[in-house]
């Protein structure tokens, strides 16, 4: 079983580390690409750093093809679309984790003859891919809308960053409502439109973090600027990356999270969040807004903020359902009806 990766330290080795305490059967083998070092990668007798899909081409098609199943994590890689679409038998054996970005680039705001010509590579390989590993079926239900995808949807939380965290919560500071908008410098959050809608609360006891250390730098720069000038000393730009349990204690101290990205993202952040019984807003067009709704878990529409946290029977209702919806036990048993 061969897993194929795209570098990034915050999935790549936290799953890595899941598949060898849960699934030490030998039967899973990593290969590691993009922009990555050897040394960026703990050594493991079954994991392959390949920077360059292009350079790796004959070790790469010969894994691919010795490979049972060929677990394809994000599909954001031009050269691996160019591969399989070449390789089309082994399409079928194909499971796509669905990250989210990798499906939305067919929304792409720039449509030039680049992404034209992917689009094309893509909709070949999408419209045979066997499986498709997401557990939000609208994401799915997009694939077969945008590209044909013609093959079986496996419900599968992913990745261990989207279980729900029990952790000790620090006592609450201060008497202020404390607000988190978006989770990346990045354009897709909409920061500036969820700004225009809480400067209204300026003038009350808020304050208002939010997450810049991630994402596009002059980004961060023009939300910082923004923020300080609608809100003063109510406003903290986190521009430096935080220590994980650090960023949890501070997720321990929101009351209200306001996502309005206009397609599926932030997903870690939600279900902790929701799973410590916060009030969260997002928009009502999204995938995982029907998602949630249909497993019952109030959220609310972004485009009716008010600052005000949930009342405790629809926290307490929500913490329960996320506590056992994603849970490290209900992922281990849908990887291993994906692994068979």
């Amino acid at each position: 079983m061969l897993h194929l990766f795209g570098w990034d330290k915050k999935f790549v080795l936290p799953f890595r580390d899941f598949i060898h305490k849960h699934f030490a059967d030998g039967r899973h083998h990593f290969i590691i690409y993009g922009d990555v070092a050897k040394r960026d990668v703990p050594e493991s007798p079954d994991t392959y750093v390949m920077p360059n899909i292009l350079k790796n081409t004959i070790a790469i098609t010969k894994a691919i093809n010795k490979a049972d199943k060929i677990i394809i994590h994000g599909l954001f890689n031009n050269h691996l679309f160019y591969l399989l679409a070449l390789q089309p038998w082994l399409l079928k054996k194909c499971y796509w984790v669905m990250w989210g970005g990798d499906l939305y680039i067919h929304n792409a705001p720039i449509k030039d003859w680049r992404w034209k010509k992917n689009e094309l590579f893509r909709r070949f390989i999408i419209k045979r891919i066997g499986h498709f590993v997401t557990y939000i079926k609208g994401d799915y239900e997009l694939a077969q809308k945008w590209y044909g995808a013609r093959g079986e949807h496996r419900h599968c939380i992913m990745y261990p960053s989207n279980l729900y965290k029990d952790f000790f919560l620090l006592p609450r500071q201060g008497k202020a409502i404390n607000i988190l908008v978006g989770n990346s410098a990045d354009s897709t959050n909409n920061h500036a439109e969820v700004f225009e809608k809480l400067a209204v609360y300026r003038r009350e006891n808020i304050k208002i973090y939010c997450p810049l250390s991630y994402g596009c730098a002059e980004e961060a720069k023009c939300i910082s600027k923004l923020g300080n000038e609608l809100f003063g000393d109510k406003f903290t730009p986190l521009l430096e990356f935080m220590p994980f349990e650090n960023y949890l204690d501070l997720l321990g101290q929101i009351d209200i999270a306001v996502f309005a990205h206009k397609r599926q993202q932030a997903m870690g952040n939600t279900i902790t969040l929701l799973g410590l019984g916060k009030t969260v807003y997002m928009r009502t067009d999204v995938t995982q807004w029907k998602m949630f709704k249909e497993l019952g878990i109030n959220v609310f529409p972004v485009q009716e903020i008010v600052i005000e946290p949930s009342d405790k029977l629809t926290s307490r209702k929500n913490s329960e359902k996320i506590k056992e919806i994603f849970s490290e036990r209900q992922l281990i048993e849908q990887y291993r009806k994906i692994f068979g």
